[in-house]
């Protein structure tokens, strides 16, 4: 990847996603520009104020930042969500802000940390394992809760990229598609996933045994899961999130689990990250949780660089963007 154009790039990379060492080898990728690597976006005031770009991995973008920035021309995004970005600011400023989403970098592994959560809830892994370990030969009170995927209705909230990913292991598995989401896919792309039927979203939580999310973070979605909605997934059915923590309400989640209303849980993603000591679901019964994990694997990371740092490089030779967010 080469560049013509020099100008000051400010790379922010939260701590958790790799920090400066993750932000360092992303500077790398962009010959030519001024890079400066930073953990936060305004760590570096000098920087922020000269940065034309700003390539944020999970770093928060606000409204202030915006404005501390008046030559800013891009904010792109590592990743597929921009929850974290101040978008109503950055249009006010006719400041696109980009992600990776069509280039497919993290749909896999989050459709593949889809599946393991489903898996680990229907065979009870975690508490079959956490018995064996202490000695309990848990077979027989675990074998009445213990259930198959195939001929189950998975309900995918958000028929994106990835949740046409799920889709599509969803089919290998021998289990019945709905979805729900504001758009209505092509009749070819439903017959491909095995006949998935788009249904009012409400509809989607009574009928379906496993409910995965798989929507944008926004001010209409957040909360989305709420205890109403909570209400109407039958007591047997699993809810699965690995988008953005903030679509669910965790704490009626915690409550469904506790009176048994929901049979279980598996969420990778949190609000807000890292979860807080008081977070109830790390006390919940029947919940498989990962700590984001769900797109970081090392072949990931290396794909969500290369996406972002591409549309940075288009940017600066005077190219079409992708991804621009509304």
């Amino acid at each position: 990847m080469t560049t013509t154009a020099a100008k000051n790039v400010l790379a922010v990379i939260s701590p958790h996603v790799g920090g400066r060492t993750a932000g360092a080898a992303l500077a790398g990728l962009l010959p030519g520009a001024r890079v400066t690597v930073v953990e936060a976006t305004d760590e570096d005031p000098a920087a922020l104020r000269d940065a034309h770009v700003i390539l944020t991995g999970l770093g928060p973008v606000t409204a202030e930042h915006i404005a501390a920035a008046p030559g800013l021309e891009l904010v792109q995004c590592a990743s597929h969500g921009y929850d974290y970005v101040d978008t109503g600011a950055a249009r006010a400023r006719a400041v696109p802000v980009c992600t990776i989403g069509s280039s497919g970098a993290e749909q896999q592994n989050v459709a593949e940390q889809t599946f393991a959560l489903m898996l680990a809830l229907a065979k009870q892994l975690i508490p079959a394992h956490t018995a064996l370990v202490d000695a309990d030969w848990a077979l027989p009170r675990l074998q009445q809760s213990i259930t198959e995927l195939s001929g189950k209705t998975l309900g995918i909230v958000g028929l994106g990229h990835i949740g046409e990913e799920v889709a599509r292991r969803a089919v290998a598995f021998d289990m019945r598609i709905l979805y729900a989401g504001p758009r209505r896919a092509a009749q070819e792309t439903e017959a491909r996933l095995g006949g998935a039927r788009h249904v009012p979203l409400d509809d989607l939580l009574r009928a379906s045994d496993y409910v995965t999310l798989h929507a944008p973070l926004t001010d209409g979605t957040r909360h989305l899961i709420d205890a109403t909605r909570l209400a109407l997934l039958k007591p047997t059915a699993f809810l699965v999130n690995t988008a953005r923590g903030a679509l669910v309400d965790q704490d009626a989640l915690a409550d469904a689990l506790s009176s048994g209303t929901l049979a279980g849980a598996g969420i990778d993603v949190f609000d807000p990250e890292p979860p807080t000591a008081a977070l109830r679901l790390l006390k919940s019964p029947n919940v498989v949780l990962s700590p984001h994990v769900a797109g970081v694997t090392r072949e990931t990371l290396v794909r969500i660089a290369l996406a972002a740092v591409q549309n940075v490089i288009d940017h600066l030779d005077g190219k079409p963007l992708r991804d621009v967010m509304p």
